[in-house]
């Protein structure tokens, strides 16, 4: 087959999205399929260089030109996206014929440009892998208002690549709903299917001993009890409880490392300064390859997420501190995919905004029993080998794209 997979972000980047199309492309490439990639030179952040303008082989790599502003702010988010937008719709209109187009959501609407190939061959087969919902992310912040001139705009032109796409894989269930009550009406029956990200097992296993980070030396925090935050800091996420969550617990061997970075980043630097909390660090990302070492310097995962973002957008730090065998504090509304994989294998205590005593009561009763401790890093790496692990999820896209592939054949 001649597969075309379409993000923003790509290898050796930081974005998640980006190791998740790498890791599906280099798949199918070995599984025999002609594989293009259509992405950018930029990086998540600004800071990031992409040495490579392109790739040849299999999988084939087209690098666009784009500012490379990063996401620090709304504004150079936006660049960023338009270049990358532009230039990807005019590639996929001289591309030839392909038989799948993968398309994720990076930049918001780049499933148009999947669209406007298969308008050209008809043949083409669209899978639209949504990693976040727009404009839905937009009207629950309250950047645009819903039912007004944009919102309805914006809506139209999912409309336009919903009813046009031949299968929607969410991230849990909650997008799911979403999305398929509110597209299927115009869309009629929309083929959908739930299929979470996942993380590579060959970068993870069980065994994994990685050089020691040394951060938490420098920082003189390596004898605590070290609740780690890895990651994006953005719109769907809160910190409110944990930060006075944070303060309760100064004097007791506990120290909060946050180490990412995004919108939120100066209001948690403020919030550390004005309250004076010197158990409260900030560290800035880190390349891939050293993740494992930041989270085997850690005790404890915490994940948040603001209630206007459940189903709009999927945490996907979930499934690296699984593998790592933290134990999962999230803070957050029920019905999340973290929520879910709590629920389902007990890694861990979901919590909701607010409940500071429930925060503290939970990072006290794992740092002082280690038998709770471990029961808890005991499933969260088997949560990890069943559900999130590269060997159980690429099977799940082999199957639909062979379905698929089936399809067209008797189209």
């Amino acid at each position: 087959m001649r597969i075309t997979i379409l993000n923003q972000f790509y290898l050796p980047g930081l974005a998640p999205t980006g190791h998740l199309a790498a890791s599906l492309a280099d798949h199918r490439a070995v599984l025999g399929d002609h594989v293009t990639v259509l992405t950018s030179r930029g990086g998540y952040v600004s800071s990031e260089t992409l040495s490579e303008p392109g790739r040849k082989g299999n999988p084939r790599v087209l690098h666009l030109w784009t500012p490379r502003l990063g996401k620090a702010t709304r504004i150079k988010r936006i660049v960023d996206y338009g270049a990358f937008f532009v230039q990807a719709a005019f590639r996929m209109l001289i591309l030839p014929p392909q038989d799948l187009v993968v398309s994720l959501t990076t930049p918001p609407f780049i499933g148009l440009a999947a669209v406007l190939h298969k308008l050209l061959h008809r043949g083409t087969k669209v899978i639209l892998w949504n990693m976040d919902c727009y404009p839905e992310i937009l009207e629950r912040t309250g950047v645009i208002k819903p039912g007004g001139i944009l919102d309805r705009l914006l809506l139209a032109v999912n409309h336009f690549i919903f009813t046009r796409i031949d299968h929607l894989v969410c991230l849990d269930s909650a997008m799911l709903h979403l999305l398929t009550t509110r597209y299927a009406r115009k869309a009629g029956k929309l083929s959908a299917s739930v299929i979470p990200n996942w993380e590579p097992g060959a970068f993870f296993p069980p065994d994994r001993k990685p050089t020691p980070w040394v951060v938490p030396a420098e920082l003189g925090i390596d004898d605590s009890f070290v609740v780690l935050y890895l990651g994006n800091a953005g719109f769907g996420h809160r910190f409110e409880s944990v930060i006075e969550a944070a303060e309760q617990l100064i004097d007791e061997g506990v120290a909060f490392l946050f180490v990412g970075g995004g919108e939120k980043w100066p209001w948690l630097a403020q919030a550390i300064e004005a309250r004076a909390l010197p158990n409260f660090h900030l560290h800035p990302y880190v390349p891939k390859e050293i993740t494992p070492a930041v989270m085997a310097a850690s005790d404890c995962a915490l994940i948040t997420m603001n209630e206007v973002a459940v189903g709009v957008i999927s945490p996907s730090k979930l499934h690296s501190n699984l593998a790592m065998r933290l134990p999962i504090l999230y803070v957050g509304p029920k019905g999340s995919n973290v929520d879910d994989a709590i629920q389902r294998y007990k890694v861990g205590c979901s919590l909701r905004e607010g409940d500071v005593d429930g925060i503290v009561a939970f990072i006290r009763q794992i740092r002082s029993n280690p038998e709770i401790y471990n029961d808890y890093a005991d499933c969260a790496r088997r949560a990890f080998e069943t559900a999130y692990i590269d060997s159980a999820t690429l099977p799940e896209f082999d199957h639909l794209i062979s379905d698929l592939s089936s399809s067209r054949q008797a189209d």
